[in-house]
């Protein structure tokens, strides 16, 4: 057995690998090395300690993360094919692997379907007979809500504090029956689901502690309460010594708004008391300047564990705090020093970062950037795949494609709407999981009739048989063999479904208009393919292989190599990241601290602004060698200017500037700035 970690950890990060005698919390200050820390303790298990990777769990909270951490782990292992035996996941992918391995334990049949967000909009739409989307988010939200919070229909309507919130309990128990009868899960049960298995099914949860010797959690701080108790589950047991590794930062904890509780932390030391903790405090990231202002802000706050990080990259450049005018002149500055930075240093476009603490404050940056021609990226921003005009068409495809595939079913069959209400999809869920098999097969099968009545059946089965005709069309042999051309296939499905007239009939014409301009833009690139057209193999496509090479994309998208940009995003978005060069924005009372209830509670009104400071300590932790920050004195907000305050971060952070007031460059005409930024460029780089 090897006595000392790999590649030179420090002394903290070594005993963190190492340690290997009962549950353990690693306490990963930013840039502190938390993934080096849990990829080495990975191999030193299996290399070390004999430990079969199969039985060893990761957990993370993005499948990008999962990608990352499981290529680092293979680069480590003398046998790199053992990365790919272990468990290296999202919460909700260990969950479905769960589900789908015990369905009939949950009852659930084996081809259960996931619902995503949009499907589940509609089915809330539906149940709290509204219009309102602000209203139907909302109960969405307190949906989800009570389902990380582990709180059950029943327990909601009870403990409902006004009509409002009663009302949208009462959704919850419909919206509970209503997937339970469409045999389907949502994003939430993934989790919520294994955790009631393994709380009522002691066979069952044994048999997954042997399976998971150990387990890993990354960002520990942002689990809810859900995942937490399914990681309980997994690592105690009658005369089972708990064996994980837990790695977050409470300094870093921004997610309570969807559940996630910094309070996690703390339970872990009471519901393990033999818990030990290690302080990962040295940062391989920012600058002293940097960290000091970091600490500094973070200070502010109550602490469930004291540390403080540090850096050996030097003192490093001073922070520059900058007092505009207006929004707009904020945005032109930030371009202006961007570009002006850039070509001093002869540095990327992605060497630099705009953050801020809304989308809104986007668009006026985005002008700017445009202005000056600087090439830039969104972070967050949504997939084309992912509106909701694109992922119903696709829900056709997913359907010829596969007949089984439930969601995609439940989506066309009722998009544009086709006589085929929720209750005769309850009724075909029902019948579907009796007789275990597809809700697509469940309209075909004998005793349906004695089910639905006629007015019910004959939609469905005229759907089902308009599917079944497109798949037979699309998989056909055709003159090149695989099969009737595609565009021919794809535009007799575009006309009979009307498309465009359910657009127009639901939507106010620009927004219709708009959504159908995406419709044909998605349309004529897939004709496009399935001609050979800007494909590497210049072969057809036949509508199959087509909607096959669509599903990769969308799953894939964003994996790519990332564009030579500067990258904005917000500071929710920005978290794991790190830049050479960031422009904080926006930092003003209202904004960031965001401006909340002024009558909520007292408790709930620091609970908020303790969030919001840790908003700002990660924003501070993302940069490496320079950090801007700008306020506005006027911003534009409902189409009027209003009075805006340098946020109080600004003054925790403790650094000498002064009142924070405008620069010289601010008060400068545009023909004035662009001969200062001319003399700047024309300037020799000390």
């Amino acid at each position: 057995m090897s006595s000392a970690p790999k590649f030179g950890l420090n002394v903290p990060q070594s005993e963190a690998v190492m340690y290997l005698d009962g549950p353990c919390l690693v306490l990963a200050g930013a840039g502190s090395g938390k993934t080096r820390v849990i990829t080495q303790k990975i191999a030193h298990l299996i290399e070390d300690r004999g430990y079969d990777p199969r039985t060893i769990a990761a957990l993370t909270f993005t499948n990008k993360a999962a990608l990352e951490m499981q290529e680092r782990i293979a680069k480590l292992l003398k046998q790199p094919r053992q990365a790919k035996q272990l468990t290296v996941s999202t919460f909700h992918s260990l969950g479905v692997k769960i589900l789908r391995q015990e369905a009939a334990g949950v009852g659930l049949k084996d081809r259960f379907s996931i619902m995503d967000s949009d499907d589940c909009y509609g089915l809330v739409q539906d149940l709290a007979i509204t219009t309102d989307k602000q209203l139907i988010r909302s109960i969405q939200n307190s949906i989800s809500l009570w389902k990380n919070g582990l709180v059950d229909p029943e327990d909601a309507i009870k403990n409902a504090k006004d009509e409002d919130e009663a009302q949208a309990a009462r959704v919850f128990r419909s919206y509970v029956a209503t997937l339970a009868a469409y045999q389907a899960v949502d994003f939430d049960d993934l989790i919520r689901l294994p955790v009631e298995l393994f709380r009522n099914n002691d066979p069952i949860r044994d048999k997954w502690q042997r399976r998971l010797r150990y387990l890993l959690m990354d960002e520990y701080q942002d689990t809810n309460t859900c995942q937490y108790e399914l990681v309980k589950l997994l690592v105690t047991g009658i005369g089972k010594k708990p064996m994980f590794t837990a790695v977050g930062d409470d300094d870093q904890a921004i997610y309570a708004w969807r559940g996630a509780s910094v309070e996690n932390l703390k339970t872990l030391g009471e519901d393990f008391p033999d818990l030990k903790v290690i302080k990962l405090e040295q940062n391989y990231r920012s600058t002293t300047r940097i960290l000091q202002a970091a600490n500094a802000v973070i200070g502010n706050n109550p602490k469930l564990f004291e540390k403080a990080l540090w850096s050996e990259h030097g003192l490093g450049e001073p922070i520059k705090v900058l007092g505009m005018q207006t929004d707009d002149q904020e945005a032109e500055q930030v371009a202006i020093m961007i570009s002006a930075d850039r070509f001093q240093r002869k540095n990327k476009w992605s060497d630099y970062a705009i953050l801020y603490r809304g989308n809104h404050q986007a668009r006026v940056i985005e002008q700017s950037l445009r202005k000056e021609r600087i090439p830039y990226t969104i972070s967050g921003g949504q997939s084309f795949f992912d509106k909701a005009e694109i992922k119903d068409i696709i829900s056709y495809l997913r359907l010829i494609a596969n007949d089984g595939d439930d969601p995609a079913f439940i989506r066309a069959v009722t998009t544009p709407k086709r006589g085929v209400g929720m209750a005769t999809l309850e009724v075909l869920g029902e019948f579907s999981k009796q007789w275990n098999c597809s809700l697509f097969e469940a309209t075909f099968k004998g005793g349906i009739e004695a089910k639905l009545a006629d007015r019910q059946l004959l939609p469905l089965r005229d759907f089902c048989n308009f599917i079944n005709q497109l798949e037979a069309r699309a998989s056909r042999p055709g003159p090149s063999g695989s099969g009737e051309n595609a565009a021919a296939v794809l535009d007799d499905m575009m006309k009979e479904i009307a498309y465009e007239s359910y657009l127009y009939d639901v939507f106010e014409e620009r927004a219709a208009q708009s959504k159908w301009q995406n419709v044909l833009e998605f349309t004529n690139w897939l004709k496009e393919r399935g001609n050979g057209g800007k494909d590497k193999s210049g072969e057809e496509k036949n509508l199959l292989e087509l909607t096959q090479m669509v599903a990769l994309m969308s799953m894939l998208e964003g994996q790519d190599e990332e564009p030579d940009a500067v990258r904005m995003s917000t500071l929710h978005a920005s978290k794991g990241l790190e830049y050479p060069h960031v422009f904080l924005v926006g930092v003003e009372e209202g904004i960031l601290p965001h401006k909340g209830d002024p009558d909520a509670p007292i408790e709930t009104i620091a609970a908020r602004v303790q969030e919001e400071r840790r908003l700002m300590y990660v924003g501070i932790t993302r940069a490496q060698r320079t950090l801007q920050i700008t306020w506005c004195k006027k911003r534009k907000r409902a189409g009027e200017q209003v009075h805006c305050d340098p946020s109080r971060f600004i003054k925790e952070m403790a650094l000498d500037v002064g009142d924070a007031v405008p620069t010289e460059a601010e008060t400068l005409s545009p023909k004035d700035r662009l001969a200062s930024l001319k003399a700047l460029l024309n300037t020799p780089k000390t």
